[in-house]
């Protein structure tokens, strides 16, 4: 069964006490999860070891799951959160944001220097930003998850998760137009 075909609240549509098929659950949440992490840390390695360690974390405490408190990918990426959490506090003040410099690789090498040079440069104007900005730009950007769903991982009103967003897209905006010299 994959997430899909839960309820809102989590629970299989057909009966609250059929296992879930992790198989499926992989597969429909890999995606997310990786791209949340690659937005979080960005070391090719790391994100796949935090991915791993998330599915590890929620196959474990599969038992402590509880529908009647939220949905699967709430509860999924509240893990996913706290590995981050725990994975960026012993990398404090050693963690470079060059997250997104290895996102994609296109087509030709001047592409590939473009979007390099476009990344790092993404990296250095989001450096700034407090914790939670960032967070939420990588839980809606690097994860794609909708304004509903971050608030229910973050604790945050669905309002105030969409108001942190735009006001941070728009400032992000407003320095991109700067020539580089300007900031």
């Amino acid at each position: 069964m994959t997430v899909d075909e839960l309820t809102s609240g989590g629970v299989p549509q057909d009966t609250a006490r059929r296992e879930l098929d992790w198989n499926a659950v992989y597969a429909d949440q890999l995606p997310r999860l990786y791209n949340y992490f690659r937005f979080r840390t960005g070391r090719e390695a790391d994100v796949q070891d935090l991915t791993a360690q998330t599915f590890e974390k929620a196959w474990k405490g599969r038992a402590q799951y509880r529908s009647d408190l939220g949905g699967f990918s709430t509860w999924l990426f509240g893990i996913a959160r706290n590995v981050a959490t725990d994975y960026l506090r012993t990398m404090r003040g050693h963690l470079p944001l060059d997250a997104a410099q290895d996102v994609a690789v296109e087509s030709t090498p001047e592409q590939q220097l473009a979007r390099h040079s476009d990344l790092a440069r993404l990296a250095r104007l989001t450096e700034p930003l407090p914790d939670r900005q960032r967070e939420l730009l990588a839980l809606k950007y690097g994860a794609g998850l909708n304004n509903r769903l971050i608030a229910q991982i973050t604790s945050l009103s669905e309002s105030n998760v969409g108001t942190i967003l735009q006001r941070t897209v728009e400032k992000l905006r407003a320095q991109w137009e700067l020539p580089e010299r300007k900031r």
